[in-house]
């Protein structure tokens, strides 16, 4: 049977993860020579938004990324534009599990007309813990933007979620920032072949 027509019917986690690990290694992986967005060449590629823009991978993404936010969270927040899918699922996850949780947006550049806002959403009180969502996990430089944004509006920036991690340094680079790193997968679970996998 289809993931795409079994991912609404899963209930247990387990069953969600190895739905969505299969999802990410058929539609957000690729090998070949890419030039990624840090500026490095790599032989592996990770676009999950096939999967965190389909109604199927956002069903099983929502539960799971909701699971690792720290409950003391208020909002989840990311920087546009492959955060954006995740945020908003997740939120509205969180609304029907009776979780108070908005989704914010962090621009790459400020509003250009209006209040000049970086930052879109329902806006929490300033010192509001906030985590911060991610599609995939290089450098971290985007990720690190993101943060930025939301610390000078005052929030308390601790944790970042991602859907992969590539371990390329990212969870270095967050932890110079005082950001604890949490993944879904890490890279090779996603590009080890699946019959490979358990």
């Amino acid at each position: 049977m289809d993931i795409r027509s079994r991912a609404p019917l899963m209930n247990s986690s387990s069953s969600r993860r190895e739905a969505l690990r299969q999802m990410l290694a058929r539609q957000a992986y690729r090998r070949g020579d890419f030039l990624l967005a840090s500026g490095r060449r790599s032989e592996h590629y990770v676009n999950c938004k096939p999967v965190s823009l389909s109604g199927a991978g956002a069903t099983l993404l929502a539960p799971l990324l909701l699971d690792a936010v720290d409950p003391r969270a208020q909002a989840v927040a990311g920087l546009t534009v492959g955060a954006d899918p995740l945020v908003s699922c997740v939120a509205m996850a969180a609304a029907l599990a009776g979780r108070p949780l908005d989704a914010l947006i962090v621009r790459k550049e400020p509003k250009g007309h209006g209040t000049g806002a970086w930052i879109e959403g329902p806006l929490p009180a300033p010192g509001a813990p906030v985590t911060v969502l991610e599609d995939v996990m290089t450098t971290g430089g985007s990720c690190l933007k993101a943060v930025k944004r939301l610390r000078e509006a005052g929030y308390a920036v601790q944790e970042v979620v991602t859907v992969v991690d590539r371990q390329d340094g990212g969870q270095t680079a967050l932890a110079a920032e005082g950001l604890h790193l949490k993944a879904l997968f890490l890279l090779e679970h996603i590009s080890t072949p699946l019959e490979h996998q358990p």
